[in-house]
């Protein structure tokens, strides 16, 4: 896979000062940026007098973030950890199994807190194991990616996948809270900055034309920093507007109805060397914004702008014919759909999305020569 270097990095050394955000307030929880967020977690402790705290993690931000995480929480109350495997290919229903048999073992009941600490593989399985446990124990989310601070941070979404069928078995359950650290960004490579940087890309295009226009014309990931805040706060309005997805929350979808049957396809099919979440659903914009065109009025000239600003930032991936059956029986799969019919997110304008698109299949072979050409 090719990645062009519009975009550069510092990855060490560049968090010096912190920047102060102010929290954001969602339906059942709030989002606390940096020192407040420890303050709360400390608070949230000693209000409820847990009867014991578990941290949940995985191998990677076992190493790379649980010090600093250690260091900032600044609490000397006994915490027992557990690790599973990284890499959405681990993200089942087995794994869930293994910690709810180990928080058993180690004695949780109701009055446990679990805390995730990790990308979004770990916040959604964390989310669901908690709400699951003894019927459902306190949790508390620490996101370490770019992606899990802007799009899994917020809407409690909570789950785990089915095969390779994206976050098929699941629950909307809210955490007590969350904290975001951007000190943790500094553990990231550069592609998992530019998997986080499609979702804010995708904020602007659903919501916010001006973001739209500030977010393609960054050339520092370190300038991304004090974006964050605004791409959580739209998410946060829309999700705290329809929790249960009934309406406008499908917007956030945007991109999503073909990049998570690519991201299941290559998961299937390669799953040591898969496409990020980000960079699947980079691609499925680019086709949907295609869609776009035909269904929902976004002009020729808008849909050029996605195409050439997503290709820019992540490169072409050179796709047989061979993936499309395959791509358009995941597709039946997606939560969107009613009534057997598959169903779309689409653009009206870069700025303005509706839902609940259906869209004829010659369409969709449209779309990927739209992505290839």
């Amino acid at each position: 896979m090719h990645y062009l270097e519009k975009i550069r990095i510092k990855i060490f050394g560049i968090f010096e000062e912190i920047i102060p955000m102010q929290p954001i307030h969602t339906a059942q929880s709030v989002v606390y940026f940096n020192d407040e967020g420890y303050q709360a977690l400390r608070l949230l402790w000693t209000q409820k007098k847990y009867a014991s705290v578990f941290l949940l993690m995985d191998e990677n931000t076992h190493q790379y973030c649980l010090a600093p995480f250690m260091a900032s929480l600044a609490w000397d109350k006994p915490m027992e950890l557990i690790e599973l495997p990284s890499g959405e290919q681990n993200k089942q229903l087995f794994f869930c199994q293994s910690v709810w048999e180990q928080l058993s073992e180690l004695g949780a009941d109701r009055k446990s807190l679990l805390i995730n600490l990790g990308g979004g593989v770990i916040t959604d399985m964390g989310g669901f194991i908690a709400s699951c446990y003894k019927r459902g124990i306190d949790f508390v989310n620490v996101p370490t990616t770019l992606l899990s601070m802007v799009d899994a941070s917020v809407g409690g979404k909570t789950g785990v996948d089915l095969g390779m069928l994206k976050n098929q078995i699941g629950i909307i359950a809210e955490p007590s809270l969350v904290i975001i650290d951007t000190q943790m960004l500094n553990t990231l490579d550069q592609r998992q900055w530019r998997s986080g940087l499609a979702e804010m890309l995708k904020h602007g295009l659903i919501m916010d034309a001006s973001y739209w226009d500030q977010l393609k014309n960054i050339e520092n990931f370190s300038d991304l920093i004090p974006l964050i805040h605004h791409s959580v706060a739209l998410k946060a309005a829309v999700t705290s507007e329809d929790p249960t997805e009934q309406g406008r929350r499908k917007i956030l979808n945007f991109g999503h109805t073909l990049g998570h049957a690519i991201e299941s396809h290559f998961l299937e099919n390669d799953p040591e060397d898969c496409l990020l979440h980000g960079e699947a659903i980079a691609v499925g914009m680019i086709m949907e914004a295609y869609l776009s065109t035909v269904y929902t009025g976004l002009s020729q000239q808008e849909a050029k702008e996605i195409k050439a600003t997503l290709r820019s930032a992540y490169g072409v991936i050179d796709f047989p014919d061979t993936i499309l059956p395959h791509v358009f029986e995941i597709m039946q799969h997606d939560k969107k759909n009613s009534h057997g019919v598959v169903q779309f997110s689409l653009l009206n304008d870069i700025g303005k999305c509706t839902w609940n698109c259906p869209v004829d299949p010659q369409e969709v072979k449209n779309a990927f020569e739209f992505y290839k050409s």
